[in-house]
C-alpha cells in the first residue's frame, strides 16, 4: 500500500522556522488522544532545525536541515517499546500515549535523537506526522503546509515508487549506516554532510589582479582528473560533494590567454577555499 514519505530539499530551506512553529501552533496545549498527549511550551523542538557553515574569506555558505522523528521501518522504538510504540500501515510510527508513560528508556532508544521526554507528563515524544490531521484528509502535515520556499513537501507512494525517485533524485537519508530505513528523505543533503575545494581565478594585468571568467578548471586526484567546471564571472569555482577528510587533492586551472596554474588541496573535515590563484 501506498506510505507516507517527508522529502526536504536542505537548498531550499532558509531557516525561517516556520515549520517548526506551525507544529508548536498545533500542539502545544492541544490533547490528541490516540496520537500525541500536548507538547510542553518549552524544551521540545519536534522539528529541529541544523545548521552548518562551510567555507571561508569571500566563499562562505551555510546549510539548514530540519530534522525530526524519521518514521524509519525498522524503528529501534518500535523494538524497545514493546507495544507502546508501533507503525501504522501508511508507513507512520506513533508513540501511544497512554501506554508509554513513564518509558524514558523510549527515548534513550532512537539514534536521531528525535524522541523527547516530557516531564510534566512523564512521557516520550516525538513529531507524529501531524497523522491526525491527514487521517482527516488533510494533504500535508502543518510544517510543510507553512514552508514558504517549498523545501518540505510529503509524498504518500508506494515503496517501489519512493526507491525510485530517490534514485533519480539523488536522495538521502541521516545516518543509512544504521539500517534503520527512514522515510524522511533530503535533496542537496551534500550542502550539509560533504565538503567543497574553491577558489578564485585571476591574473595580472598592467599590474593590476583582474578576475578571470572562462578559465578550464579540473579536480584531479593522484593527477586523474575526477571533475571540471569553468571559472565564472568573478573568477570564482566550486567543486561540491567532497567526502571529509578525503586528502591530498589537485586543482588545475587553464586559460588560452593568461596561462595556467596548479595547486595542492588537502581536504579535512572542513571545506577548503584557496582563495586567489594567479595564472601565469
Amino acid at each position: 500500500m501506498k506510505k507516507w514519505n517527508m522529502i526536504i530539499d536542505v537548498e531550499l530551506c532558509e531557516n525561517c522556522n516556520n515549520c517548526a512553529l506551525a507544529t508548536k501552533d498545533e500542539h502545544v496545549d492541544n490533547d490528541f488522544p490516540g496520537y500525541a498527549a500536548p507538547q510542553p511550551r518549552h524544551g521540545q523542538r519536534w522539528i529541529d532545525i541544523k545548521r552548518k557553515v562551510r567555507g571561508s574569506g569571500s566563499m562562505v555558505d551555510a546549510a539548514h536541515v530540519p530534522t525530526m522523528c524519521n518514521h524509519c521501518d525498522d524503528a529501534p522504538c518500535i523494538k524497545i517499546g514493546k507495544g507502546a510504540v508501533f507503525k501504522r500501515n501508511d508507513g507512520i510510527v506513533i508513540i501511544d500515549p497512554q501506554k508509554a508513560k513513564g518509558r524514558r528508556d523510549i527515548v534513550e532508544s532512537c539514534p536521531y535523537g528525535a524522541i523527547w521526554w516530557n516531564e510534566h507528563l512523564q512521557l516520550p515524544q516525538h513529531w507524529i506526522f501531524e497523522a491526525h490531521l491527514l487521517d482527516q484528509g488533510w494533504k500535508q502535515p502543518r510544517g510543510a503546509q507553512a514552508c514558504p520556499t517549498g523545501a518540505m513537501k510529503a509524498v504518500k507512494f508506494e515503496d517501489s515508487d519512493m526507491a525510485m525517485q530517490a534514485k533519480e533524485e539523488k536522495l538521502e537519508v541521516l545516518k543509512p549506516e544504521l539500517g534503520t530505513r527512514p522515510r524522511v528523505y533530503y535533496k542537496n543533503l551534500h550542502r550539509y554532510s560533504k565538503c567543497f575545494i574553491g577558489g578564485s581565478v585571476v591574473a595580472m594585468i598592467g599590474g593590476v589582479k583582474e578576475c578571470i571568467s572562462g578559465a578550464m578548471v579540473e579536480l584531479r586526484i593522484k593527477n586523474a582528473a575526477i571533475d571540471r567546471v569553468n571559472s565564472d564571472t568573478f573568477g570564482d569555482f566550486k567543486f561540491d560533494g567532497i567526502d571529509p577528510d578525503s586528502g591530498a587533492h589537485n586543482v588545475a586551472i587553464t586559460h588560452p590567454k593568461y596561462g595556467r596554474a596548479l595547486i595542492d588541496v588537502n581536504v579535512g573535515a572542513e571545506s577548503v577555499y584557496a582563495g586567489d590563484i594567479v595564472l601565469a
